[in-house]
């Protein structure tokens, strides 16, 4: 028996793009609400935990879905709820250029890694947690060269020194590479779980499913916008 072509095209929405937009949007979620509530509070290593979340988030996408290029539009995604800030404040999209590069370098680092490795990364959870640090140490390598060009902050322009990419490397990326470490294993393994747990859902409840799915993405955006409306 085959499958008639616009059946699978049809099965790429709930399996696929319903994914994808629900695992952007929450990505998105954690750099604008947490990211700001971190920030508000002053919590050490802002940065090192949003880059772990959203490393968990993509390790999500990797085991559920199996595909790496499924990487680009959740990062697309994530970046895009970041840009919030330019209709809800009317601030230049370069207001958040480098914070947004951090998040397209982390998704796009991944997904060329995840390609690279390829099947290995589902039976090893060594070499899951290699992956997770070295993407995010790559990243952070990148970002501190091609931030300093884009939209440099302050911060940044503090490593602007001879010897700045050493020192931003154990300032940042080794954070980043420890929190990626231990959240992208963790988000691999959630992942895995996910996959026959959804396909069950869907097909038992699926206008449950569905509504859960809308339920979070609307929830996420609303909530980045209410947060960047009031300053967070």
């Amino acid at each position: 028996m085959h499958t008639h072509p616009a059946e699978i095209r049809g099965a790429w929405l709930p399996q696929v793009w319903l994914p994808i937009l629900v695992l952007g949007s929450l990505w998105g979620f954690t750099e604008v609400v947490l990211g700001g509530a971190l920030n508000a509070a002053r919590v050490p290593f802002r940065a090192a935990i949003l880059t772990g979340l959203g490393m968990g988030l993509l390790a999500i996408a990797l085991a559920s879905l199996r595909r790496p290029g499924v990487l680009l539009p959740i990062t697309l995604i994530a970046i895009l709820c970041k840009q919030l800030v330019v209709p809800i404040l009317g601030v230049s999209l370069s207001c958040k250029a480098n914070s947004c590069l951090a998040v397209g370098l982390e998704g796009l680092v991944l997904a060329g890694t995840a390609t690279l490795i390829g099947r290995r990364l589902r039976s090893s959870t060594t070499l899951r947690v290699a992956t997770g640090a070295s993407a995010a140490a790559i990243s952070a390598a990148t970002f501190y060269w091609l931030g300093l060009r884009l939209a440099p902050c302050p911060y940044l322009l503090s490593f602007a020194r001879s010897n700045g990419l050493s020192a931003f490397m154990r300032a940042e990326a080794l954070p980043w590479a420890s929190a990626s470490a231990i959240l992208f294993p963790a988000g691999y393994w959630i992942g895995g779980r996910l996959t026959d747990a959804a396909s069950a859902w869907r097909a038992r409840r699926p206008a449950f499913y569905y509504a859960t799915s809308g339920a979070l993405v609307a929830g996420s955006w609303l909530a980045s916008a209410l947060a960047i409306a009031r300053g967070l």
